[in-house]
């Protein structure tokens, strides 16, 4: 291939890249559910790296806006959706402080486009994750504390018509999240066999396990910490991490209230605002 003939490719891909972080900014903007991107990012070997490369942009635009990094969210922890995504890893997203939610608060009708709410164990950080390869010694003795959290989940792609291209370009499908506030240091609590119970309005919605979750939570953030390493933004003191589903994840709707409980580690609610009668 001559340079000129890639210096056109690489021109053309990232007008593809372009277009396809507009097409998921607009759906932010309007409020309206867009089109998959999938078409625009391709379908090749290098369709992943191109996916970040369109959740790059989201976030640097973000972040000129103001918008405070806070940590990251895993997605894809369980083997069932990664076989149905047709894929054999996780994938990441930023999460920024506006998209926190504080534990028992509502959210207002109109936030999310087409949310959908799981449990999980979040970790937060009291040390830098910055070698090339960890351990999981290096992880507990960067974890401050565990806590209990509802991920809600919110897909920019209509009806959640997603591959795995899609939701990586779409931050990993991040939307908000609520936190307990009873921080549990690791050696009180054995992750990989919490139970957990997700209850809509006291009726049972969702279980699990912490070894839903790639064997154990930690193993879903040792993949990120080495992950954010190769690529440069290695996980901070003071980081959260959201480790991934423990369990089915669950359609939610206007008046909702959400409570999860997570053996070892309490519980944590979220209400979703009724919508208004106009």
């Amino acid at each position: 291939m001559t340079g000129t003939s890639k210096t056109a490719l690489d021109g053309a891909l990232d007008t593809a890249l372009d277009t396809a972080a507009g097409r998921l900014r607009a759906a932010y903007a309007t409020g309206a559910p867009c089109a998959p991107v999938r078409d625009l990012i391709g379908t090749g070997d290098d369709r992943l790296a191109a996916a970040y490369q369109v959740q790059e942009r989201l976030t640097r635009e973000w972040l000129a806006q103001g918008r405070r990094p806070v940590g990251h969210k895993i997605g894809l922890t369980s083997p069932a959706v990664q076989r149905q995504l047709g894929v054999d890893t996780p994938d990441f997203g930023l999460l920024l402080a506006d998209m926190a939610v504080p534990d028992g608060a509502e959210i207002p009708a109109g936030a999310l486009l087409q949310p959908r709410a799981e449990a999980e164990v979040a970790l937060v950080l009291d040390r830098d994750l910055t070698r090339e390869r960890h351990t999981i010694a290096d992880l507990v003795r960067a974890t401050a504390f565990a806590l209990p959290a509802i991920e809600v989940v919110d897909s920019r792609i209509r009806d959640w018509d997603i591959t795995i291209t899609d939701t990586v370009a779409d931050n990993a499908s991040a939307g908000r999240y609520v936190l307990g506030t009873r921080p549990v240091r690791l050696r009180d609590v054995d992750l990989r066999t919490a139970g957990m119970v997700l209850e809509r309005r006291g009726d049972q919605v969702s279980t699990g396990i912490g070894a839903a979750c790639l064997g154990h939570p930690l193993n879903a953030a040792l993949w990120l910490a080495d992950t954010l390493v190769r690529l440069g933004r290695p996980l901070r003191e003071g980081d959260t991490v959201l480790t991934g589903a423990l369990g089915p994840v669950v359609t939610v709707a206007p008046g909702d209230v959400l409570e999860a409980r997570i053996a070892g580690l309490g519980d944590v609610r979220v209400a979703f605002a009724a919508e208004e009668n106009t």
